[in-house]
C-alpha cells in the first residue's frame, strides 16, 4: 500500500528552495556592488550652465559623487582645504535674497599696453579724465569761487531734469555731503544751503562735534574712512572720529545723498576705493571729486605705471556703477606735474563731476 504525502509538504520544500536562491542572489549582488564601489569611478561632465545646490533630501542610496557643489568666490587656503575649517555657506536659504560677500580689493583693469609702461598708462588715464561721457545741458556755476584768489574751483552739479537734482532743490529736499580736510573754501556749501539743500560738511579739524552754522548748514568733526579696507592690513584706528560712509548714513538716518563733494588733498583715492567696496554708490546721485596727480596719494604705493593703473581702475568702477563723467576741469594754477614728472602737459589737479544715470 502506497502512503500518500501529507498535503502542503511539497509546497514547503519549494518555498525553502526559492528563499535560499534569493539569499544567494542577494549576497552576490552585495559583493558585486562593493567591488564596483572600490574600483575607478566613471562620471560624465556636468551640463553647461549654472550649478544648482543639492536637493534637501537626496534619494536613498544615491552616491556621494552625484553631489554638485556651488563654487564660492574665496580661494582655498594654501596646502589644500580638505581638512581645514569649512568655508561659509555659499548659498542663502531658499526664498531669501543672496547676500553679497565683502570685497577687499577692486578689480584692476588690464594694462594699457604690452610694455606696461608709465607712458601707456598715463596716456590712457589722462584721455579718460579729459573726455566727458554724457552731456549735461544745465550746470550750476554757483560753486565757482568769487574771491580774488587765483585758485578758482568750479564745483559743478548737473541740473538737467532727467537726473532729479533740480527738482530736489526746488522742493527743498536736496542733501549734500561735503568731505574736507581743513579747507576754508566753503562757498559751494553755503551756496547750496542757500538754494535749499540740507548740507553736511565733514572735517576732522572742526572744533566742536556738531555745529549748526545756519538753518541748513551743519559742520561735523568727522572724517570718512580712507584706510585700507582689508582687515589683514588695515592700520589701527587712531581717532574715533573716523567713520565709514554707510555708518554715518545710519547714524544720521539718511538713506540717500543727492551730491557728494570731496576735497581731500590726496586722500580721495582711498576714500573712493572705500566707497566702491562698501557698496554705497547707489545711494549717491552725483559725485564731485578733486583729484591730485603729483604723487600716488595716501596709502597708494607701487611703481608709477601700477599706480596709474589703480587710479584708472577706480574710475572704471564708477562707470560700471552707471556713473558718467559730465564735467572735467584742469587746474592750470597748480604745478604741471604728473607723479613728480613734467609729462604730457598734465596738471597736478583736476576737478571731476559724475552723475548717477540710474538715480531716482
Amino acid at each position: 500500500m502506497v502512503r500518500e504525502r501529507p498535503p502542503g509538504r511539497s509546497c514547503g520544500a519549494l518555498h525553502r528552495c526559492l528563499l535560499g536562491a534569493a539569499l544567494l542572489l542577494g549576497l552576490r549582488l552585495c559583493v558585486e556592488l562593493r567591488r564596483a564601489g572600490s574600483g575607478p569611478s566613471v562620471h560624465s561632465d556636468p551640463p553647461p550652465g549654472p550649478h544648482l545646490p543639492p536637493a534637501p533630501v537626496p534619494p536613498r542610496g544615491a552616491s556621494k559623487r552625484q553631489v554638485t557643489y556651488v563654487r564660492s568666490g574665496r580661494r582655498a587656503p594654501p596646502g589644500g582645504g580638505g581638512s581645514g575649517t569649512p568655508e561659509p555657506s555659499c548659498c542663502a536659504p531658499r526664498g531669501r535674497p543672496r547676500q553679497k560677500g565683502p570685497r577687499w580689493h577692486i578689480e584692476l583693469q588690464p594694462w594699457a599696453g604690452p610694455a606696461q609702461s608709465l607712458d601707456e598708462e598715463a596716456l590712457r588715464f589722462l584721455q579718460y579724465i579729459s573726455t566727458t561721457q554724457i552731456a549735461c545741458d544745465h550746470m550750476s556755476t554757483d560753486g565757482l569761487a568769487t574771491d580774488s584768489s587765483s585758485a578758482k574751483k568750479p564745483w559743478l552739479v548737473c541740473l538737467d531734469d532727467r537726473f532729479g537734482l533740480a527738482h530736489q532743490i526746488r522742493s527743498k529736499q536736496c542733501r549734500l555731503y561735503s568731505l574736507g580736510l581743513g579747507s576754508d573754501d566753503t562757498h559751494f556749501e553755503v551756496s547750496m544751503a542757500n538754494e535749499g539743500c540740507e548740507v553736511h560738511r565733514f572735517d576732522p579739524s572742526v572744533k566742536s562735534a556738531h555745529i549748526l552754522e545756519s538753518q541748513r548748514l551743519w559742520y561735523h568733526r568727522l572724517s570718512i574712512d580712507w584706510r585700507d579696507p582689508h582687515p589683514a592690513v588695515a592700520a589701527p584706528k587712531l581717532h574715533s572720529n573716523t567713520r565709514k560712509l554707510g555708518s554715518i548714513l545710519n547714524e544720521f538716518g539718511h538713506h540717500k545723498i543727492d551730491v557728494l563733494k570731496a576735497d581731500l588733498e590726496s586722500a580721495e583715492w582711498k576714500v573712493l576705493e572705500n566707497l566702491i567696496l562698501e557698496d554705497v554708490l547707489e545711494q549717491i546721485g552725483q559725485l564731485i571729486f578733486e583729484i591730485h596727480l603729483h604723487w600716488p596719494g595716501f596709502e597708494v604705493s607701487g611703481s608709477d605705471s601700477s599706480v596709474v593703473r589703480f587710479w584708472y581702475s577706480l574710475l572704471k568702477e564708477l562707470e560700471q556703477k552707471d556713473f558718467r563723467l559730465f564735467y572735467s576741469y584742469k587746474d592750470l594754477s597748480k604745478p604741471q606735474l604728473f607723479l613728480k614728472k613734467d609729462i604730457f602737459n598734465a596738471s597736478s589737479c583736476y576737478t571731476l563731476s559724475w552723475v548717477n544715470t540710474r538715480w531716482k
